[in-house]
Formats: C-alpha cells, sequence, structure tokens
C-alpha cells in the first residue's frame, strides 16, 4: 500500500499512503488512511476523496471541504497539513487521528475520558458558532477523531456553512446515512424559524453523546431510549434532543452547565486538562498546589493520554513556567511511560539541569525520588554531569540533605567510575563518620558503606571498610555502634581472616560489654560468625582458600546477575527504606511506644545458628541483620 503514489501527478508528494482505517463507511464521502511523510517517517492521516466513487457534485463538496479545513485553526478540531488536487481525486493530509467509532471499540475508553472527549468537541462546536459565525451541519460519530494523545477533534466539515449572510442555506446531504441525524426542525418549517443558530448542531451533539455510550445510532427514534447514558449526564442530554429548538443551549452554557457540583464534566480528569491549559495565567501557589496534588490521580488516567499530553504540559511547566520542584513527582512518575530513547532526550536533560539547582526543596526532592529515574541514567551522565553536582550535599548545613545525599549513593554507586567511587565517594564517607554532628547521618552513612562494600575494588575494601566498621563501633550514638557491627558482620567474607582473629574479633569484645543490650547482642551474634569460620579453617586448613576466596574479588557493576543495583536483594524501591532513621524522631518500640532518638535502639536481628555443623561446608556463616524501616514519603 506505500506504493500508492506510484504515478504522475503524485509522484513528487511527500506522503506515503497507508491502509484504509475503518469507521467512516457509508456516512462520509472520504477514505481514510494512514500515512507517513516520506523525509523522516512522520505519521500522518490521508484523507482521500476518489470521484469514480461518487459524481462532480460531491467532488465539489470535497473541494469545498478542503477550503474550509485550510481555515480552521484550533485546537479542537482536526489539524490540516497539506493536501493535493488533480482531477479526478483529492488527497488531503492532516494529523493522525482514528475515527471515534473506531477508538471507542479498541480503547474502551472511561467515563472519565469520554468526559474531557466531549467537552472538547462542545469547545470546538462554540468557536464555530459563537466566534467565527459558522455552523457545522454535520455532527455525528463520523465527523469526530482521536488523535495518539486521545484527545478528540470535530472535522467533517463538508456540509458546513456560515450561520447568517452570503451562502447561509444549509447544503444538501447526499448520502442517505445521514439523514438518521436531521434535528425534526429540518422538516417542519415552523419549527425552523424558531430555531436558534446552533440548534442543528446541539441535536447533531445530543445524536453524538447517544453513539458514544450506546454505539452506532440505527434511526432517529433510537434517541428517545437513554441506553447507558450515564445519570448525571441524563437532564443535559435531554434538553440536546429536545423537539423545540429554542431550547437546545448555546454549546458554551453547555459546558457551564455540565461543569457544575455533580456535572458530568466536574471532575478529576477535565479539572487538570483545563488547568494544564491554562498553567500560563496561574499563579505560583496555584501551580504549586495543583502539581503537589497531581501524582496520585494520573492512576486514573489513560496512559497514552498521559504519556503524549499531560507529560509534555509538565516539561513546559517545567521548562518555562516556573513551577518548581513541585512537577517533578509526576514528571518522574509519567516518565516510565516512555521508551528509553525517549527517556534520554527528554527526562534526562531536565534531571541533569534540575540537580545544578541551588534550591533546596528541589535538591531533596530530586534525592528522595532518586529511585524513579537512576535506572535510566548512563554511567557517564551520573559520573560527569550529576555526582559533581550531588556531591555538595554531602557538605550541606542542612542536615536532611546531607541524610538523602548519602542514602543516594545506594543507588548511585553501581554506576560511578572507579575513581569517583573508591576515592572521592571514601572522602566523604570517611569525613561523615568521624566529624558530621548527626548520629542518625553517621549511622546511616555506615550502613551505606557496608551496603556498597562489594562495588568498591579489594583495595580500597581491605583499606577502608575494617577501619570504618572500627569507627563506628566506637561511636556514641548506640545505633551508630550497632550499624557498625552489622556491617563488619555482613561483609564477613571481604575480611582475610587473620584479620577477623587479630584486629575484627577484639574490637567486637569490647562491644560485649557495651552499656546498651542492643549493642551487645549483635555483638555476640558477629563474634559468633567469625568464630565459626575461624574453628573451620582449624579443623580443615585446606579451608582458608576456599573462606578467603571473596576477599580479593572485584567490585561489582550494574550489569550484574543480580540485576542493575547487584546487591540490591529487595529491589531499589525499598533500599532507601532499610536505614535509620535519625535526627530527633523517635524510634517505635516494640509495644508501640517511642522513644527519645537519642535513646534508640535498632531491633534485633533474627537469631543466627551457631553450630558449624548447621552451616554448609566452605562457606561463611552471616547473621540475618536488618536495620530499622522507615516510611519515606514523596511529595
Amino acid at each position: 500500500m506505500w506504493s500508492f503514489f506510484s504515478r504522475d501527478p503524485t509522484a513528487n508528494f511527500a506522503f506515503e499512503i497507508g491502509d484504509v482505517v475503518s469507521g467512516l463507511e457509508e456516512k462520509s464521502i472520504w477514505t481514510l488512511h494512514k500515512g507517513k511523510r516520506k523525509a523522516n517517517g512522520e505519521p500522518v492521516s490521508v484523507f482521500v476523496f476518489d470521484i469514480k466513487d461518487y459524481n462532480e457534485t460531491q467532488m465539489q463538496t470535497a473541494k469545498n471541504s478542503l477550503k474550509r479545513l485550510k481555515t480552521l485553526r484550533h485546537p479542537n478540531v482536526v489539524t490540516y497539513i497539506d493536501s493535493l488536487e488533480t482531477d479526478k481525486t483529492v488527497y488531503v493530509v492532516t494529523e493522525p487521528v482514528v475515527p471515534i467509532v473506531t477508538y471507542i471499540s479498541e480503547q474502551k475508553p472511561s467515563e472519565l475520558v469520554i468526559s474531557w472527549g466531549l467537552h472538547q468537541i462542545v469547545k470546538a462546536l462554540s468557536f464555530f458558532v459563537n466566534d467565527v459565525n459558522l455552523i457545522h451541519n454535520n455532527v455525528c460519530s463520523a465527523s469526530v477523531f482521536v488523535d495518539p494523545a486521545g484527545e478528540w477533534k470535530l472535522g467533517g466539515v463538508d456540509y458546513m456553512y456560515p450561520a447568517t449572510g452570503e451562502g447561509s442555506i444549509p447544503p444538501v446531504k447526499i448520502l442517505p446515512a445521514l439523514e438518521r441525524y436531521d434535528p425534526p426542525e429540518k422538516n417542519d418549517l415552523s419549527r425552523g424559524r424558531k430555531a436558534e443558530k446552533w440548534s442543528s448542531d446541539m441535536w447533531g451533539l445530543g445524536c453524538l453523546i447517544w453513539e458514544v455510550f450506546n454505539g452506532p445510532l440505527p434511526r432517529t427514534s433510537a434517541l428517545k431510549a437513554l441506553g447507558k447514558i450515564p445519570k448525571s449526564l441524563v437532564p443535559n442530554y435531554c434538553e440536546l434532543v429536545g423537539a423545540n429548538p429554542k431550547v437546545r443551549p448555546n454549546p458554551a452554557n453547555f459546558i457551564q452547565s455540565c461543569r457544575k457540583p455533580g456535572g458530568f464534566m466536574k471532575n478529576s480528569f477535565v479539572d487538570t486538562n483545563l488547568f494544564l491549559e491554562e498553567q500560563q495565567i496561574k499563579d505560583q501557589n496555584e501551580k504549586t498546589k495543583f502539581f503537589s496534588e497531581l501524582t496520585p490521580k494520573l492512576d486514573d488516567f489513560p496512559d497514552d493520554f498521559c504519556k503524549h499530553k499531560i507529560l509534555p504540559q509538565l516539561l513546559n511547566a517545567y521548562e518555562f513556567g516556573n513551577a518548581g520542584s513541585s512537577v517533578l513527582a509526576p514528571l518522574f512518575k509519567l516518565g516510565r511511560l516512555l521508551s528509553q530513547e525517549d527517556y534520554q532526550k527528554k527526562i534526562v536533560p531536565c534531571v541533569v539541569k534540575l540537580f545544578s539547582s541551588t534550591d533546596r526543596a528541589t535538591r531533596i526532592k530530586l534525592l528522595m525520588q532518586m529511585d524513579s529515574f537512576i535506572e535510566h541514567l548512563q554511567p557517564a551522565t551520573i559520573n560527569d554531569q550529576i555526582f559533581p553536582q550531588v556531591v555538595h550535599g554531602f557538605m550541606d548545613t542542612n542536615p536532611a540533605i546531607r541524610e538523602q545525599t548519602v542514602k543516594a549513593m545506594l543507588l548511585m554507586a553501581p554506576k560511578l567510575n572507579d575513581k569517583t567511587l573508591n576515592t572521592e565517594l571514601m572522602k566523604h564517607f570517611a569525613r561523615l563518620q568521624s566529624k558530621d554532628d548527626q548520629g542518625g547521618i553517621r549511622t546511616n552513612t555506615t550502613v551505606c558503606l557496608g551496603k556498597i562494600a562489594c562495588h568498591l575494588n579489594p583495595q580500597t575494601r581491605q583499606k577502608v571498610l575494617g577501619s570504618a566498621f572500627t569507627r563506628a563501633m566506637k561511636d556514641p550514638f548506640p545505633p551508630a555502634r550497632i550499624a557498625g557491627v552489622m556491617a563488619m558482620a555482613a561483609n564477613q567474607k571481604y575480611f582475610p581472616l587473620k584479620d577477623a582473629a587479630t584486629k575484627a574479633l577484639p574490637t567486637l569484645c569490647t562491644l560485649t560489654v557495651d552499656p546498651e543490650k542492643g549493642v551487645r547482642e549483635q555483638a555476640f551474634k558477629a563474634i559468633r560468625c567469625f568464630i565459626d569460620s575461624l574453628e573451620k579453617v582449624s579443623e580443615d586448613p585446606e579451608m582458608l582458600a576456599k573462606l578467603e576466596s571473596e576477599v580479593n574479588s572485584p567490585g561489582t557493576t550494574d550489569s550484574s546477575a543480580g540485576g542493575w543495583t547487584g546487591w540490591a536483594v529487595t529491589g531499589v524501591s525499598s533500599l532507601t527504606s532499610k536505614l535509620y532513621r535519625g535526627g530527633n524522631k523517635p524510634a517505635p518500640t516494640a509495644a508501640g511506644t517511642q522513644q527519645p532518638a537519642d535513646k534508640a535502639k535498632a531491633p534485633s536481628a533474627e537469631p543466627t545458628p551457631s553450630h558449624p555443623a548447621s552451616t554448609p561446608a566452605g562457606t561463611r556463616q552471616e547473621p540475618q541483620v536488618e536495620i530499622q524501616e522507615e516510611e519515606e514519603e514523596r511529595e
């Protein structure tokens, strides 16, 4: 079919014609085809009129329709792109659309989607009648189309005419299938003289509403049966299909009526779209409130609509509308709908720019929502453009930003290069562990280091882990000491057994008399693990090589078999929840009461088998450690 234009005069036409799209049969003089631009493959729709199927009168109707469509520019009208006229054929190229009948059959849109679609069609009718003084004269399912974003567009302008003045006589509709949409006053001149200029189009709107909910209209009398029309729309529908043309509302008044509380068009979907269309005239407080409340609503919106309509509006709001950090949550949530290629083009530049912001609210929300976009970021982008900006958070005077920066390293570590991870990041962790005045941040730094240890190179592990965990075990903050014990136990496989006996165990033993019971409990469990390994080698010296097989193992990368995080067992969404919540917030106890933060104890670990016989030979026994979980709210 793509070779449709194989002969002059269409050989130089800039578009190719594809398959026929169903939905217009018997109700339109046009045949709708898929199409594409030859230069870049951009999808389009091509409406084709072939005179061999009709006559000269209908040929003139097609040409008049083309002239009219060229001059109509409105967001809710099918967009004209190009055209070609020959002696026998007329080709009209528009934005890619499908007939509403086909769309409803394939997509089964919800009432929310239909409410916004009808809102768009009525706005187009209001534009025709109230702004440019035109009567559409062909409102029915064959005149309504839907674009890839799910936006409803009004077309079918074949029989349009001026409401007053020259040419204000309705053209004759030749197709018999269109007669069922004629209003009753067409055959009653006395009623016709009493009609408003919008009366016939609003009757057609009533027919369209019936067809949207009930399928193709078999006969005019079927309009009396409501069928599946929603109750909230019934009063408005009855006004449209009333026999008296004077009572049919102006399109603008119809929208106002449907937008009243309880009305069919008064819902979150219509509200959201109207706000996005008018965001340029909204003040900053209105924008902040709107974007802050948008994220949970998106679950009820169609994916195609979110991808093609709402996401571009969010990007535009961020780029030009001074929307602030409140736009980030819905922006990243909708980013998941994009392909990897589109994400790199549309979202990643936005993320890079956001990280350079000096606004603390923006920076902390970015860090808290990093799990929403980290998997889409290339290592080069993180190392060259993002980490240099994120690293300032380690030295921020705001403890919340320092803490979120530490947590973000859980997600960034697998994609950091050797120098950034093993040199620069380790310097910041050492400073935070030893000098930060917030016990919670010191604790989380130790937990983070324990979790990213597998990504460090062997030299850095040997140099850093022992001293870092030992430093944590001497911290005056009890949860920090517990974190140090747990981190050392969890990374036991990276310690040579000689270091375990001469460095790790002596430090752990000092904690068996710690004032805090939680510290003592974790110390005993870690000691048992190390001793179990030492006993195995004592009994069978040949086990030494096997037990130390991972001491010099290279750091893993984001391509490891365990997933892009490698070390993440439960997935990125829960990584940052497995951290101690520091600051002045109380820690929950088993009884559901609260203790002050400075007296908080990390929850006890699961009991670990202490008998060597229960552990397979050649493996080191590691305690089942867990750090207190927290629920992080993302606005």
